[in-house]
């Protein structure tokens, strides 16, 4: 269904309005998704509100086909290729009629093609979009020999990330080696298209397993035959320009794909490390066009984004981000990047590695075999005439010590750390041998933050829980009946785990006086802790609290991914 159409059908209901279809409209085009999804999962519509607007736009009936019983059968009559195209699904097949949900089923094209590629009287009923497309991924799942057609059909440009590097087309390859070229593309054009973070290659005694990681949890991608693993291995290597030949040391690589005909580009991260079994390798996607720079959707509260906005605009200091591997750091330090930069600022940053490129911003990638690193860098940066700085992660002493020189003489800095929350980032500063007169004059903010599941807008459902475990929690009595509690339960639009997509949430640290004077006197992490706590902070388990009072998240995720209050 063409976007706009969709659209039209439910401004024209009332159902939503017009700056929430432009929003959406957004949305969908950044993350190259359809509309009605985007709709769902920004909450401005159920999916049962879109089909019964669909039901009374085109008189026919509607079935929900993510909760509709397919026999295995009919989707043997229809490709996959083709229903996503068209965004139908085959249901069910009584003699020569076949029931087909659609989209738009006022597209008779669509039905004279499906007659045509049949033989069959199409019969046609009115699905949403979210729900056909689950239901693609649950009754069409891929094997491999669907990875290498994929991977064939697939129109690829591969290209290093080097500056004279030339594309190099992959797409219709030739030779021996032709089944594993497919199979690999076939693997990242999957990759893409279930929005994975990371591509896992493993080899084990007598299996070779590919797995993906979405919304931070892994899946089993595909299992080809375990003598194919050298060769997968060696490929992912040529394309991103590693030694082949080498197999006993970790390596590092980078390549750039082009999807032709969505004319989408994506980086890949790529790392192997020697194993028992043979090379693992891990891939991380780095797509720009999913990368949050705009600070309002990151997940900051309103006041504590007010507080944030004001730091980084000040003209000089130093401002930290900190949390654990994958907790969202980088999207929210390049969408603080963003907002400074202007024609008028310059802005240098040191990165290991450089995730994103962002124009108008001087980035540096650091080099252990020519000795460039981040204090190198730094050093560098100081006689390059620059107001914000951002250094990737502050490691030891010397990095430390020339960030605070450099936040201290007119410079803003930003970097990031690896600590619990915003209190133990002092501790930690002041274990490396930062003084602690340089870090209450030179330190305007400490955020801590995590990532949490978003719950699945498909198969959301709304639950109730023991008034004792919501007390464990840290709720307090009086606040328990304003939380909406829910859970997703799963469905093939979240593989099953009632969880789409993930949110952030923030513990925001700026140097009050109170804090300040703990600090010169060496306070404990505990003890600044409860200064923040007394001081209005609100800490990483009292903001993932508020997600979950607005039904964002579950449970489950509050307790896996904050820090408990030990007050």
């Amino acid at each position: 269904m063409l976007p706009n159409k969709l659209g039209e059908i439910l401004i024209k209901q009332g159902l939503i309005r017009a700056d929430q279809l432009q929003a959406a409209t957004t949305e969908a085009e950044r993350t190259k998704n359809r509309l009605g999804p985007i709709l769902v999962s920004l909450g401005f519509l159920k999916d049962s509100q879109i089909l019964r607007a669909l039901e009374k736009q085109y008189g026919m009936p509607g079935v929900d086909v993510a909760q509709f019983e397919i026999e295995q059968s009919v989707t043997t009559i229809i490709n996959r290729d083709f229903c996503e195209k068209h965004c139908i699904m085959p249901l069910s097949k009584a003699g020569a009629t076949l029931v087909v949900a659609f989209s738009d089923p006022s597209n008779l094209q669509v039905r004279d093609d499906l007659r045509y590629l049949t033989k069959c009287k199409i019969q046609p009923v009115v699905a949403t979009e979210n729900t056909i497309m689950t239901a693609i991924e649950k009754y069409y799942s891929l094997t491999t020999g669907d990875l290498v057609t994929q991977g064939e059909e697939a129109e690829i440009e591969t290209q290093t990330l080097s500056t004279n590097a030339s594309a190099v087309e992959v797409g219709n390859p030739s030779g021996g080696d032709a089944p594993v070229v497919k199979f690999v593309n076939g693997i990242l054009v999957e990759a893409i298209r279930r929005r994975a973070s990371d591509i896992h290659f493993e080899p084990y005694e007598t299996k070779f397993r590919v797995r993906f990681r979405v919304d931070g949890g892994l899946i089993e991608a595909a299992a080809p035959p375990l003598n194919s693993g050298p060769a997968i291995c060696s490929r992912i290597k040529i394309m991103s320009k590693m030694d082949i030949a080498e197999k006993r040391r970790p390596q590092d690589g980078r390549l750039k794909i082009k999807l032709n005909k969505e004319n989408r580009e994506m980086d890949f991260r790529v790392n192997s490390v020697p194993t028992m079994w043979g090379e693992k390798i891990v891939m991380r996607l780095l797509d720009k066009n999913t990368l949050q720079t705009d600070m309002t959707k990151l997940g900051f509260e309103e006041e504590d984004l007010k507080i944030f906005k004001a730091a980084i605009s000040l003209p000089q200091g130093m401002i930290l981000i900190t949390g654990p591997t994958g907790s969202g750091k980088t999207s929210t330090i390049y969408s603080a990047l963003t907002t400074l930069n202007k024609t008028d600022t310059n802005i240098s940053t040191a990165e290991d590695p450089i995730e994103f490129n962002l124009e108008g911003i001087n980035q540096v990638q650091m080099n252990s075999e020519i000795d460039l690193n981040f204090s190198t860098a730094l050093r560098a940066f100081l006689r390059q005439d620059p107001d914000v700085i951002m250094v990737g992660e502050i490691r030891d002493l010397e990095t430390a010590e020339i960030s605070f020189k450099a936040a201290s003489t007119g410079h803003m800095v930003v970097s990031t750390l690896h600590t619990n929350d915003a209190p133990a980032t002092i501790t930690r500063l002041t274990e490396m041998g930062i003084a602690p007169y340089l870090i209450t004059s030179t330190l305007n903010l400490v955020v801590a933050q995590r990532l949490v599941g978003r719950i699945c807008e498909a198969c959301k459902e709304a639950i109730q829980l023991p008034e004792d475990t919501l007390l464990n929690l840290g709720i307090p009595k009086v606040d328990i009946p304003r939380f909406q509690i829910a859970r997703g339960k799963g469905c093939p639009s979240c593989n099953g785990t009632g969880i789409k997509g993930r949110i952030a949430i923030f513990e925001l640290m700026p140097m009050t006086e109170k804090i300040k004077e703990a600090i010169l006197r060496n306070a404990s992490s505990s003890e600044l802790r409860r200064i923040c706590s007394q001081s209005g902070v609100r800490t990483l388990r009292r903001s993932a609290l508020l997600k979950l009072a607005r039904g964002q998240t579950t449970v489950e995720e509050v307790m896996n991914s904050s820090v408990r209050d030990d007050l």
